[in-house]
């Protein structure tokens, strides 16, 4: 057997494993096929409206006659298709599903709508819905044929339990009085004893400083910290080790991540043109800062609704608040629009959307066209909320380009607060450069639009369509000059600048629209709060100001009965592997039921109780029994619970995309935790010139820095993200969908920057003191934080002492040794990244 094959065979028998070890996690899960909430969401905001206003007409049973027997109306109905005999819709497959093909107007005797083509971007909806499996939660059958009104019933309505304000119930009598250390345990404890499941055994003491370590920093611990923990018998050594990892300034850039998953962040608009946002840093950096000071979360929500109105201490202060409003500015948005009032309403209602999601784990967008179809949300709910935020200005920095029709500003801070900068100054005289190249390309877009002016006055119609692109890019260029130029004060100093809201001098009330449509105008609906949220005879309107300050207060009110249960339910499903609440962005009427409905309300009051501090919930999860258990797999509890809904054992789990990236980088000793200042994005300037070196740079090795600070750009994502389940920046994203797929092996097996992650490792291992298989054994702590077992120890032997022979047989030279050597340990170092061992948590 040759050394190459013998390398062979450990490496692809850790891949095997891995992949068994993947797949047995995902069985253990019990992951299944349904319509999640996110595809229940993008369902009922993009299919279902399109459908009521554009097809029922002609093809639901409400129809006076169904036309070519098509009905749309139905799930079954949509896939069975009509009298052609095509399927309407085929889950995942485009070209078989004829409504696409007919919205299209692919065909002259097909086209659908028969009148106007339906916008690209609907189009492009549908096209994004069918390749995604064509999730559909209707029934089969239509329950009102008639077309018949649904009436909300408030008074039901509120009776639903999340509608309930959390409340403290008594923990039922347990079995085994002793294992419980907690209220926390009493719960989980009274759960699964009721099922007739026994709890998995304590975790061993070194995976459980791996999972706390990966929990709260994203990083595996280090030897010298597992050694230290291990040597610590006292009873504080546990809280010790938690305490620790929550004052690193790790923690903010781990749980930071999770806010900016559920903010929707991104740093460019997405859609069809995707214009960047060179200021969206700023605001990924306010939420790393606010979880590593563990500002308080009802805190944190007014701020992002509201921080331009509150009142603030200090210049620094004020820009802290400015920029927390960023929240509502980096949304996706469709900048090619032409209709300036339909950008600015489909801003509002991403405004709205992510809000309600991320803060109250409510649909409140559904109801834009039509009363919620399942929570008692009316659409004069959404327009009272819809009047908040016409009444706000939202400025997201972009300037006008050819497919960019709605520009922005930005809002420039106080040069007293203190801000870090994204761009090295210049001197006075490059700025008077600059500036110069402006004037000039501006004056040149100028005089060629006077000429085109005063040749439509003389009626010469030679225009030719070269003519008004070579103006229009003339313009461009001046924009794009401006825009830099607009970086900076006379002096070359570096302007501090931000995306936010801020309010408008009048404040304006929205009219309700009669299926979302701008041209069916309603009733002007007073500004105001949720009404289902409110008791029975609370005053909702608003009749000063914007409104956003008053919507800030209720969300984060204590007597507000979802966000607090909604937070905390998102940091115990990030410690857990999965939530009390299963769909962490709906609780409402389609959402799944808490499993642990007092464990939840307790969680909630305690959360409040002790100042909406996070640092401190996690703190009260992480020293429960319940976090610190094993994943033991039992083959009784597993046919009783086989999601383990009771929670018997820890969940395993599986690193997300930026912690195996960022963890690959610390086993190799290569991470930069030095945080980036700004953004490649900010630097990257206008074009695709820039968008070409910003993938280029990084991609190199040199960029190794934590993954939070990897530029997110829309629809193009870097590639490590993407591979291990980077979620749509489009969309208010509460819970990562977690894949073992044969790309993601292809990819540890050869992308380039793993093969420099393994190179690295093995250098560092190269100056570890001691043998070749002090080495390897150190590796293991490195990358495992466990030493080999015997079985692995006696393979390792077995590889090393023949690889290094074998390859350099009839190479006897000390140079041919060192380069066998060193190919050895890069390749057992890859083995080692790429292993399920690695990628998971137990």
């Amino acid at each position: 057997m040759t050394a190459m094959k013998v390398f062979s065979s450990l490496f692809f028998s850790l891949i095997w494993t891995a992949a068994l070890s993947a797949a047995s996690a995902e069985i253990m899960s019990g992951a299944h096929a349904e319509v999640s909430a996110d595809q229940l969401q993008f369902f009922e905001k993009n299919i279902r409206p399109v459908l009521v206003e554009h097809c029922y007409k002609c093809h639901s049973a409400a129809s006076d006659k169904i036309k070519g027997g098509l009905t749309l109306d139905t799930k079954q109905g949509l896939q069975l298709g009509g009298e052609s005999g095509h399927a309407g819709v085929t889950p995942g497959s485009v070209g078989e599903s004829s409504i696409y093909e007919a919205m299209t107007w692919q065909r002259d005797d097909m086209q659908m709508p028969p009148k106007n083509k339906l916008p690209e971007e609907v189009i492009s909806n549908f096209k994004k819905w069918i390749e995604m499996g064509a999730p559909d939660p209707r029934e089969q059958t239509v329950a009102n044929a008639t077309g018949g009104r649904r009436e909300i019933n408030m008074k039901e309505g509120r009776q639903h339990w999340s509608f309930q304000k959390p409340k403290l119930s008594v923990v039922p009598e347990l079995k085994d009085a002793s294992w419980a250390r907690s209220t926390i345990d009493q719960w989980v404890q009274a759960g699964y004893e009721k099922a007739g499941l026994k709890p998995a055994p304590d975790a061993e003491r070194r995976t459980l400083i791996r999972r706390i370590a990966f929990d709260l920093t994203g990083l595996p611990p280090s030897p010298e910290e597992v050694e230290a923990y291990l040597k610590d018998t006292s009873p504080q050594a546990t809280e010790q080790v938690i305490q620790q990892y929550l004052d690193s300034p790790r923690f903010g850039e781990r749980w930071g991540r999770y806010w900016l998953d559920v903010a929707r962040y991104g740093e460019s608009s997405g859609k069809e043109v995707n214009v960047l946002y060179p200021h969206a840093w700023r605001y990924r950096d306010y939420v790393i800062d606010a979880f590593n000071r563990d500002k308080p979360y009802d805190q944190f929500v007014k701020e992002q609704i509201a921080g331009d109105l509150m009142r603030h201490e200090s210049q620094r202060d004020q820009a802290e608040k400015i920029v927390a409003t960023g929240f509502l500015a980096i949304g996706s948005k469709g900048h090619n629009n032409r209709d300036r009032r339909q950008f600015t309403m489909d801003m509002v209602d991403e405004q709205i959307d992510a809000i309600s999601q991320s803060m109250l784990g409510l649909t409140l967008a559904c109801a834009r066209c039509h009363d919620h179809k399942f929570d008692p949300v009316t659409q004069r709910d959404y327009y009272a909320l819809a009047g908040i935020f016409l009444s706000s200005e939202t400025l997201y920095g972009t300037n006008r380009q050819l497919q960019n029709n709605n520009p922005s500003s930005l809002i420039e801070l106080e040069p007293g607060a203190g801000q870090i900068s994204g761009l090295a100054s210049i001197s006075a005289s490059e700025y008077a450069e600059l500036k110069q190249r402006y004037e000039t390309a501006n004056a040149s877009a100028e005089e060629a639009e006077r000429a085109v002016l005063a040749q439509r006055r003389e009626r010469r119609e030679n225009n030719n369509a070269a003519d008004l692109l070579r103006i229009r890019a003339a313009r461009d260029r001046s924009e794009a000059l401006k825009a830099d130029l607009d970086q900076f004060y006379d002096d070359g100093s570096v302007r501090s600048l931000a995306m936010g809201v801020l309010d408008r001098d009048l404040p304006v009330n929205s009219p309700l629209l009669v299926r979302g449509d701008l041209k069916q105008p309603g009733d002007v609906v007073p500004r105001g709060l949720v009404e289902v949220l409110c008791a029975e005879d609370e005053p909702r309107n608003i009749s000063q100001g914007s409104g956003r300050l008053d919507l800030a207060w209720f969300i984060a009110s204590s007597d507000n009965p979802l966000t607090a249960r909604v937070m905390v339910n998102r940091i115990w499903s990030k410690l857990m592997g999965a939530g009390i609440v299963t769909t962490p962005d709906n609780f409402g009427f389609m959402g799944q039921k808490p499993s642990h409905p007092e464990l939840l309300d307790y969680l909630a009051i305690s959360f409040v109780k002790k100042g909406w501090s996070v640092k401190s919930m996690i703190r009260e999860i992480m020293l429960s029994r319940s976090y610190q258990m094993a994943s033991t797999y039992d083959v009784a509890n597993y046919a009783v619970d086989p999601d383990n809904k009771w929670h018997w054992r820890m969940n395993q789990r599986r690193l997300d995309a930026e912690a195996l990236r960022d963890s690959m980088l610390a086993v190799a000793g290569t991470l930069n935790l030095y945080p980036v200042d700004g953004s490649p994005v900010a630097r990257a300037g206008e074009g695709r010139e820039g968008l070409v070196t910003l993938f280029r740079d990084i991609s190199t090795p040199s960029y190794n820095y934590r993954s939070i600070y990897l530029p997110i750009l829309r629809d193009q994502i870097p590639e490590f993200l993407t591979v291990f389940d980077f979620p749509d920046a489009s969309l208010v994203n509460g819970e990562r969908d977690t894949t073992n797929v044969p790309s993601q092996s292809l990819f540890l097996m050869n992308n380039p920057q793993v093969l420099s992650a393994a190179d690295a490792f093995a250098e560092r291992l190269g100056k570890y003191p001691g043998t070749a298989l002090d080495r390897l054994h150190y590796a293991y702590q490195l990358a495992f934080s466990r030493v080999p077992s015997a079985e692995e120890w006696t393979a390792i032997k077995s590889f090393w002492s023949r690889f290094v022979p074998e390859a350099t047989e009839g190479k006897g030279s000390q140079q041919a040794k060192d380069r066998a050597q060193k190919v050895a340990l890069s390749a057992f170092c890859q083995s080692l990244l790429a292993s399920a061992e690695f990628r998971y948590l137990n």
